[in-house]
């Protein structure tokens, strides 16, 4: 059996990112590891409703921004409900892109990351 466990995002201001998922989405801080040394710190957030988890990796010594590339790939969930969900987004100013045609739209986190929001009864 293969059971998803977790999925993982860089990110350069800890502190801002965990206010931001907390604001945003809910989620909430499950785990933490810190690096003996200092150097690193991971922190997994979870929904409080399924197994899976966001890990948001911390590197002490990074300051420049990570290379997202294209943005090409993405987080996604499903939210019960969706319009007073768009309206909070809406307010945190975080919307960067919208389909209506399909019914979804996307957040964006402090690093830039992108986060798919997609209405649980469609």
């Amino acid at each position: 059996m293969i059971i998803f466990n977790h999925f993982n995002f860089n990110v350069l201001d800890l502190e801002k990112s965990l206010d931001f998922y907390k604001k945003a989405l809910n989620l909430q801080v499950v785990r933490e590891k810190v690096a003996s040394d200092g150097s690193f710190k991971l922190v997994y957030l979870g929904d409080g409703e399924t197994g899976f988890s966001l890990e948001l990796t911390w590197l002490r010594d990074r300051k420049e921004p990570y290379n997202l590339g294209e943005c090409e790939f993405h987080l996604a969930f499903h939210v019960d409900d969706y319009e007073g969900l768009h309206k909070h987004h809406e307010e945190m100013g975080c919307i960067c892109y919208e389909n209506p045609s399909m019914g979804i739209y996307f957040i964006t986190d402090p690093d830039g990351y992108w986060i798919e929001i997609v209405p649980a009864k469609r």
